[in-house]
């Protein structure tokens, strides 16, 4: 066995491979789960897989990412949706001119060792193609971004993440611990299209237009597949004494991409020498 069939063997033991087979692509259990999945992104922009990860692998898991959440990086900052500052000539209640909290703390990747069952979890090939089958793209790559690649978004009670555009096309993540209360996923599926903003939408949303709102009560162990660059979402206020912990894994359809420097400082505090010179991405839309 090669150290990276033990990696992989061992980061897929936490996934529950009854009922997710990410070690058997040729089952009908693997076909029906990704059939699921592709059903709920193209209908919503969103799928949720219940219980991916053993209840007895969770445990671990949690502990994980309590242990991590000391090191993040905390922000709390007022801005657009799409993480600039407001533009004063544009119209009153334009998105682009309204502003929206953002409470943000994040455990940069370059932090997360080669041990975690989260690390390992993320790099097993397996892992990978059942999310790029899910997303219904042949192939997937890991992101490039050292901070970025793997995350723990931590939020203490009393701060939540206002509503916002992601700046990857999607985002797959999982909940470790869920706050004792509030921290709900609040998003309106595929507000916006590559160029195609529909302002007037959003403008909506953000002067209370509850209509295109879903929320999801997430539970520990649900990993959660999503279009954020193109749904508009947020997360509520965390209630009570517990934390709410989400690893995010991120991967992209193209190899080598890295985050937009200024957005990376923004979160991290800091950016790396990978960072110089990031691309622009070219889909059309602010953020």
């Amino acid at each position: 066995m090669t150290i990276e069939t033990a990696i992989s063997t061992d980061a897929l033991s936490a996934v529950d491979l009854d009922r997710y087979p990410l070690d058997a692509p040729g089952s009908e259990t693997y076909r029906r789960r990704v059939a699921e999945a592709r059903a709920a992104l193209e209908n919503d922009g969103c799928a949720i897989l219940k219980r991916l990860v053993r209840p007895a692998a969770l445990a671990g898991i949690a502990e994980e990412t309590r242990a991590l959440a000391p090191q993040a990086h905390f922000t709390s900052s007022r801005a657009t949706v799409y993480g600039g500052t407001p533009e004063p000539d544009r119209p009153e209640g334009h998105p682009l001119r309204t502003e929206v909290q953002r409470d943000n703390g994040f455990v940069a990747g370059d932090l997360i060792g080669p041990e975690t069952r989260i690390r390992q979890l993320y790099h097993a090939p397996e892992f990978r193609r059942f999310i790029g089958a899910c997303l219904g793209f042949e192939e997937i790559h890991e992101f490039a971004d050292p901070l970025a690649q793997l995350v723990v978004n931590v939020l203490p009670p009393g701060t939540g993440h206002g509503w916002h555009f992601d700046s990857n096309e999607f985002i797959v993540t999982l909940l470790t611990q869920p706050p004792e209360g509030g921290g709900a996923f609040d998003y309106c599926p595929q507000i916006r299209a590559p160029g195609a903003e529909n302002y007037g939408a959003v403008a909506g949303v953000l002067e209370g237009d509850r209509a295109p709102v879903r929320r999801l009560d997430l539970e520990a162990g649900d990993l959660q597949i999503f279009f954020g660059r193109y749904s508009l979402h947020r997360v509520s206020p965390v209630q009570g004494a517990r934390d709410r912990h989400t690893v995010i894994f991120a991967y992209a359809r193209e190899p080598g991409l890295v985050g937009n420097p200024e957005k990376t400082r923004q979160i991290f505090g800091r950016t790396t020498e990978g960072h110089a010179g990031a691309a622009a991405r070219d889909d059309g839309l602010t953020g």
